[in-house]
């Protein structure tokens, strides 16, 4: 098993490199303000059982979970998904073909690590998941999306959290790291068939850390610690970081480092709001309220875009982003992604597919200023499953806001 804990921070909150405790089998360091993330590379050996043979006939599985409760993030941290249950899977062949029984065990393994409380949610791949686009004409095999609210699992949101992560591990190591999940603001499992590999990442937004240990409990494990913090880069779109690195059992003292890479995703400093136009009726209008359009590092290049994911519930519906001129009243540019196939007319207690996810693009004023501005974006409720009081609720995630800008030349 493989640990590597990261700490980044501010460069005003940096902490004297002394004060990183280094002993035989542990290393610690507290009084430090910083996110953290801290990743467990494991072997398919190293998995529960179910885990590992579900894991082994399949070429990629990636399952993350987002708690509810809002976090920020610092860099290099700042790809965000919305909050609840995402899993992308890709199996060897397609499904229906002979040898692709990891595809009937994928609900269940998702029920055994989050406790789904309806079963009926999750079937199978084939039932209820939705296919992703390819990115390639070439693309062999078929990828997969699917989604789950936080209060469509047994648990709470910290419970669901410690839950998941104590659930993919099997050693006592691992499990140890695992429990302190429960206050984390994301935990991913990452498989691919490519390395043979599982990695348990979490994912803490930025507080004060007290005191952090962290211990080898076999003696073939790498235990790494890092404490970094961005510091101006030399080029605008890396990311430069600086600090020090620890290896237990291999560094008499934390060595200094300064690196620089790309990075695809920066921090904006905007910030939005989500509402409902009321009445919402059943075909209820989502108002994001952003508190500037100014695009990062004011290149014209980059373009305001909003992912949303969207329970089976609630539905876009593609045809209404053909209409430029309804499109400009709403301040939306068009509608890149919706998934397909969208049933128009099914109610939501009948419908197998976990829902729908859909990439809107939006038209900030023509003249970046730091004034607000809205975007409205049209949806649709389905017909609910009736009730003996004659109401039902619903909900939907808060979407994830980005800039996506055109890549560089080098």
């Amino acid at each position: 098993m493989r640990q590597r804990i990261t700490f980044v921070h501010e460069p005003q909150d940096g902490i004297d490199p002394k004060s990183i405790g280094i002993h035989t089998n542990t290393l610690s360091v507290s009084g430090l303000k910083a996110a953290r993330e801290d990743q467990i590379t494991l072997s398919l050996a190293e998995l529960p059982q179910e885990l590992r043979v579900a894991l082994s006939q399949t070429k990629e599985v990636h399952i993350r979970y987002v708690t509810a409760a809002p976090y920020e993030s610092i860099p290099p941290f700042n790809s965000q998904l919305s909050p609840g249950l995402h899993a992308y899977y890709t199996p060897k062949t397609e499904i229906g073909k002979e040898g692709q029984e990891f595809s009937d065990l994928l609900c269940g393994l998702l029920d055994t690590l989050f406790d789904i409380k309806d079963k009926s949610l999750c079937q199978t791949p084939e039932i209820s998941f939705t296919t992703l686009p390819s990115k390639t004409a070439q693309r062999t095999s078929t990828s997969y999306e699917y989604y789950l609210r936080s209060s469509q699992l047994t648990s709470g949101d910290a419970s669901a959290l410690r839950t998941y992560a104590t659930r993919i591990c099997q050693s006592t190591s691992c499990r140890s790291r695992a429990d302190e999940a429960a206050t984390a603001s994301s935990v991913d499992l990452d498989y691919s068939s490519s390395s043979g590999v599982a990695r348990i990442t979490t994912f803490w937004s930025p507080r004060t850390w007290d005191g952090v240990a962290v211990s080898k409990m076999d003696h073939a494990d790498r235990v790494e610690l890092g404490v970094l913090s961005n510091e101006k880069p030399i080029r605008p779109d890396d990311l430069n970081m600086s600090g020090f690195l620890t290896v237990l059992g291999e560094s008499e003292k934390p060595a200094p480092t300064m690196f620089q890479f790309p990075s695809r995703h920066h921090k904006h400093p905007a910030k939005f709001r989500t509402s409902f136009i009321e009445p919402t009726g059943l075909h209820p209008t989502l108002q994001l309220s952003i508190d500037n359009s100014h695009p990062p590092k004011d290149r014209q290049d980059c373009k305001l875009q909003a992912h949303l994911t969207l329970p089976r519930s609630i539905f876009p519906d593609k045809y209404q982003f053909r209409d430029s001129l309804y499109l400009a009243s709403k301040n939306l540019t068009a509608l890149h992604h919706v998934t397909l196939p969208v049933d128009l007319e099914a109610p939501e207690y009948t419908m197998s597919l976990w829902g729908s996810s859909a990439l809107i693009e939006l038209a900030p004023p023509s003249s970046p200023s730091s004034d607000s501005w809205t975007a409205e974006i049209p949806l649709h409720l389905r017909y609910l499953l009736p009730s003996e009081s004659g109401y039902r609720t619903t909900s939907l995630p808060a979407p994830v806001l980005f800039w996506a800008c055109e890549a560089g030349e080098e």
